[in-house]
């Protein structure tokens, strides 16, 4: 019997970052709601960012054109998946919310947050707007994480170096192609 090559390729696991699957693994597996999941993948996740042994030489190459996604791992079930988002300097990400739970952790440099909140049309002539809630800046080492609803945000690397950042969805990234739920084109507040 012959089976036929698929599109997906399984990338190359490390020690380290199997060791992360594992605790993210249990974490995803206690089967609690969207925020406390995404806290306990952060405590999963922390130990492992700025490590050495974490990715492949490959899983940290850019993309000149555009942040690069690099899939790290999709969970058989669907429940989870790890991403390397890699940021030349000066690239950004549209404003967005994202269709599940995410804990994210910057592996090398610094992500620029901000942050937003969609406040609703106040009548036909007051369009819904955003409104800047905050301006983080994430560190290595740094976690954090959200879930949906209020998780509208855009993220860019200002600094002069490569930015690289761990991304574990609460969905199945492989085969929905992307995280993204919504871009927002809407007037902001700044």
């Amino acid at each position: 019997m012959t089976i036929a090559p698929t599109a997906f390729t399984a990338p190359r696991v490390t020690d380290r970052l199997a060791a992360l699957l594992d605790g993210v693994r249990r974490a995803v597996g206690r089967g609690l709601p969207p925020d406390p999941t995404a806290h306990l993948v952060g405590e999963a996740l922390a130990p492992h960012l700025g490590a050495a042994d974490l990715l492949t030489d490959e899983q940290c190459q850019g993309d000149p054109e555009r942040y690069r996604q690099h899939l790290l791992h999709a969970e058989y079930d669907g429940s989870f998946s790890v991403v390397a988002l890699v940021w030349l300097p000066g690239q950004a990400t549209s404003v967005h919310d994202h269709i599940a739970w995410c804990t994210t952790g910057v592996h090398q440099g610094a992500e620029h947050e901000r942050r937003y909140r969609l406040v609703p049309a106040g009548g036909p002539d007051s369009p819904a707007r955003l409104v800047a809630t905050a301006d983080v800046v994430n560190g290595r080492g740094e976690v954090c994480g959200f879930a949906p609803p209020g998780d509208i945000h855009a993220v860019r690397n200002a600094g002069p170096g490569t930015a690289i950042s761990l991304h574990v969805y609460g969905a199945d990234i492989s085969r929905l192609g992307t995280s993204v739920r919504r871009v927002y084109a809407l007037p902001t507040d700044c």
